[in-house]
C-alpha cells in the first residue's frame, strides 16, 4: 500500500503503559504490534482486514479501517507523532511522544492516507486504549432496505453507544444489521438488552467481516452520506457488501462501478510538487488523472 520495503525497520521502539503510548517502526505488522501491546492490557483500537500482512507504514499510507471504526474512528485519531523520510533524504519529525502535543502544523494528518506520495513514514507514535473487559455483538435480518433505514435511525437515537454498526448482505438474502458493544460486562449487558427491545437480539460475532474479505474477486468501495446508505445500496446491485453505517463507507463485490467523487486535483498536485518536486516518490492512481 505504501510502495516501500520497510522490513528492516520493524521494531517496537518504546511502549509506556502508564502513559498509554507506544512508538513503533513502520515495518512491524499491525498484528505483531497489537500482540506486544496486549501483554500490557492495551491495544491500538483499529481493526482493518489482514493485520498479519499489514505493516504500520501501509496502515498509515492507505488509512484502511474495520468494523470498530464506528466507535473508535480511523488511525488518524490515534496517531500523535511520526518520522518521515522525504524525497530529498531529509528525515523529519511531526507531533510528539505524548498526547498533549499541539505545537506547529499537524503534519501527521497530512501523511495519513497519502499512499507514500509525499514521503516514507518510518516510525509512528500512537495513543492507546485499554483492552475492553467485555464485548457483545448482536444482529437481526431486515426484510427491506427501507426498513433498514428506519432501524438504523432508531439505533442512533436510542442512547446506545455501539463500537460497531455495520450492515452486511449477499445477493438473494435479506441484509443484516450488526451492532457491537464493549466496556464492562454490566455496560455491554445493558446495551444488548436495549438493542433487543427494538428487535436486534441474535447473538453473533464479526464473521460477516472475515467472510467478505476472504471471498474471491475484487472488492471495491463507495461512499455516501450515512443517512443515504439504505438508498445507495440498491443502486450498487452488489453480489455481496459490508457497509460502515457511521462513515457511509460501502465495500462490495460485483455490481456496478460507483461514481467516484471529484477530488481537488489542482491542490493535490501542488502538494505533491511541494514535497516531491523531482518526482522521486510513487504517484497514487488518484493523482495520475
Amino acid at each position: 500500500m505504501s510502495g516501500y520495503d520497510l522490513s528492516r525497520v520493524a521494531a517496537l521502539v518504546q511502549h509506556t503503559p502508564e502513559d498509554m503510548t507506544a512508538t513503533v517502526e513502520a515495518g512491524m505488522s499491525l498484528a505483531a504490534f497489537q500482540g506486544s501491546l496486549r501483554s500490557q492490557g492495551q491495544w491500538l483500537p483499529i481493526d482493518p482486514p489482514f493485520p498479519e500482512d499489514l505493516s504500520i507504514g501501509a496502515l498509515l499510507a492507505a488509512n484502511p479501517s474495520g468494523p470498530r471504526r464506528f466507535g473508535y474512528g480511523t488511525i488518524r485519531e490515534h496517531l500523535i507523532g511520526i518520522r518521515v523520510a522525504l524525497a530529498d533524504g531529509r528525515l523529519i519529525k511531526a507531533g510528539g511522544n505524548v498526547v498533549k502535543n499541539v505545537a506547529g502544523y499537524d503534519l501527521c494528518k497530512l501523511f495519513v492516507g497519502s499512499h507514500g506520495a509525499l514521503g516514507c513514514i518510518v516510525e509512528a507514535t500512537f495513543k492507546l486504549r485499554p483492552l475492553p473487559e467485555s464485548e457483545r455483538f448482536v444482529k437481526t435480518s431486515v426484510e427491506s432496505l427501507s426498513r433498514l433505514g428506519d432501524l438504523i435511525e432508531r439505533t442512533q437515537r436510542s442512547g446506545l453507544n455501539p463500537t460497531v454498526l455495520d450492515v452486511a448482505g449477499k445477493r438473494g438474502t435479506a441484509p443484516e444489521i450488526i451492532i457491537g458493544f464493549d466496556g464492562s460486562p454490566r455496560e455491554t449487558e445493558w446495551q444488548a438488552e436495549r438493542a433487543a427491545s427494538f428487535g436486534i437480539s441474535t447473538p453473533t460475532d464479526l464473521a460477516h467481516e472475515s467472510e467478505f474479505w476472504s471471498a474471491p474477486g475484487e472488492a471495491r468501495s463507495a461512499s455516501t452520506l450515512p443517512s443515504k446508505l439504505h438508498e445507495t445500496l440498491p443502486g450498487l446491485d452488489a453480489d455481496a457488501f459490508v457497509a460502515r453505517v457511521g462513515a457511509g463507507r460501502i465495500h462490495f463485490r460485483g455490481g456496478r462501478p460507483p461514481d467516484l467523487p471529484q477530488l481537488p486535483s489542482a491542490l493535490l498536485k501542488r502538494m505533491k510538487e511541494a514535497y516531491d518536486p523531482n518526482g522521486v516518490l510513487p504517484v497514487p492512481t488518484w493523482l495520475q488523472a
